[in-house]
């Protein structure tokens, strides 16, 4: 990391934090794809319909076509699924970072630079559920700069920010299909303190589930 410097975001790297945002999500449709596969409703439905159509055609072909049809749809459904999140994500916040996070004192938003190249993002401000925590927003790290430390030096930049302003704890939410975003928390101290299943009815039928993690911090 001699060559990374974590610094306050600026204006002109908007642009460079929306497209490192969209990259970052847009890795996770694959294994969200694979959840959709892993899922009972799903085996079934594709089940049922492959026995049904085998026992009325009498053939493989029409079956096997209709199930691939079925994967391909699911696939589809899973790319909208994160292109509206994505689309809500800078409709909220990402489009006016300097609105939303630079105004105020108990929020922030940072990059990692490299020679003058934005690698990473992570956000904070005030948790609106959880009174007297910043909730870290934001998280993302260029995959061809991952395993250099950065992820870890911008959750202990949100930390002592946190700190500094006299909040006990920082909280943050993951999906389940985000495995190593969860590792890296734990192994920075998170704990996991719930895990609830998006309010989107695909999403309860899928059993897309997010966790909340904590992390309490000491006060000097």
């Amino acid at each position: 990391m001699d060559n990374i410097q974590i610094r306050k975001f600026q204006d002109e790297d908007a642009d460079v934090v929306k497209e490192l945002f969209t990259l970052g999500m847009s890795e996770h449709v694959p294994s969200s794809f694979v959840h959709v596969l892993k899922q009972p409703v799903t085996q079934m439905v594709l089940m049922c319909m492959f026995c049904a159509l085998v026992t009325s055609s009498k053939s493989f072909l029409l079956p096997i076509l209709a199930v691939t049809f079925c994967l391909a749809g699911a696939r589809q459904m899973v790319v909208y699924m994160f292109n509206k999140y994505i689309e809500t994500s800078l409709r909220k916040d990402l489009n006016n970072i300097s609105e939303t996070y630079l105004k105020g004192k108990d929020s922030c938003f940072w990059v990692a630079d490299s020679d003058g190249r934005v690698v990473g993002s992570v956000a904070c401000l005030p948790a609106e559920n959880a009174p007297g925590c910043l909730e870290l927003k934001r998280m993302s790290v260029r995959r061809s700069h991952r395993g250099m430390g950065i992820a870890k030096a911008l959750c202990r930049t949100v930390a002592e920010f946190t700190r500094d302003r006299g909040y006990g704890a920082v909280i943050l939410q993951t999906s389940v299909v985000q495995t190593d975003a969860q590792k890296l928390y734990e192994h920075m101290g998170y704990k996991k303190i719930r895990e609830f299943v998006v309010p989107e009815f695909l999403a309860k039928i899928l059993n897309f589930t997010l966790f909340e993690y904590r992390l309490d911090l000491q006060q000097d």
